[in-house]
């Protein structure tokens, strides 16, 4: 009995190897491929990489060529313009703006601002297409609300960049945040995994300044949130983490770069912090 027990094993280990082989192939070509792509962007797109890391983000979130993958509030296209090729056109691309009537919440959108920002959805296929690669990727827009129910359970991945804050300020009077996060559940695969890069307030802040307003939210309440809309957390990473940010009751998000919304003579101080600390949190769909 003892040959075929080792014949066995050898197979395995083969089989392993191999096994291995194939993925460190497709790590390689993924790299290669979105290296290409964060190439092939403009300067002025490339100054923020130093303190938004794509590579290294994108790599821990998992997403590789061929994937369906949505971008909620893809907004002005720094994310989206490095997705977009890099999923290709054997994969598929979709945009998700906040639900239509969540503008006009703000209170600082006029009219044709709103109307502007609803008909984006429309326009973000042909938007995609005009970015550098990414002609021929599939893509679509939607509003968390009204997201196509032939999407739902098709998506691989769903990415959100800086986009819970102004979900989670409305949640206590509409609901925005979990209207929001029942749609990215139900547009994801069973397994399918959401990557969150979001302004991080010190676990110590008060409630009702970290609530989302001022741009900033704790680490425990996106933890909960996703827990209870359905998902489990896989990974933490501090590849976005700054520990020079440390803000405190009356700073805003926006008084660091690349707003630099502040007093002329704190803009100097705020710039040498840099961007925003962010958590970096992998969560898989139950």
């Amino acid at each position: 009995m003892k040959q075929p027990i080792r014949i066995m094993s050898v197979l395995a280990s083969l089989l392993l190897l191999i096994t291995n082989t194939c993925f460190a192939e497709l790590d390689a070509t993924a790299s290669a491929r979105l290296q290409a792509v964060l190439d092939a962007r403009s300067d002025e797109l490339k100054q923020r990489d130093d303190s938004r890391h794509p590579a290294q983000t994108i790599d821990f979130f998992g997403v590789i060529p061929g994937m369906k993958i949505a971008e909620v509030l893809p907004g002005g296209g720094w994310y989206s313009k490095i997705l977009a090729p890099y999923v290709g056109s054997e994969g598929g691309f979709y945009g998700v703006n906040y639900a239509d009537d969540m503008w006009a919440l703000f209170g600082f959108f006029d009219e044709t601002a709103i109307v502007g920002r609803i008909a984006s959805k429309d326009k973000f296929a042909a938007t995609v297409a005009g970015y550098p690669g990414a002609a021929d990727v599939p893509a679509k827009g939607y509003a968390f609300g009204g997201i196509d129910p032939a999407v739902h359970g098709t998506l691989d991945a769903v990415i959100m960049i800086r986009a819970l804050h102004n979900l989670n300020r409305f949640e206590a009077t509409a609901a925005t945040r979990s209207a929001a996060l029942k749609d990215v559940n139900a547009i994801l695969k069973v397994g399918g995994i959401v990557g969150v890069v979001q302004h991080r307030a010190p676990a110590d802040a008060v409630d009702g300044w970290a609530n989302g307003d001022n741009g900033y939210l704790k680490e425990a309440t996106v933890l909960a949130m996703f827990e209870l809309a359905g998902f489990d957390l896989v990974a933490s990473s501090d590849v976005n983490a700054n520990p020079n940010d440390k803000p405190i009751v009356g700073d805003s998000v926006w008084r660091l770069p690349p707003t630099l919304r502040a007093a002329d003579e704190k803009k100097a101080a705020n710039k040498a912090i840099g961007e925003s600390d962010r958590m970096t949190l992998l969560f898989r769909k139950r």
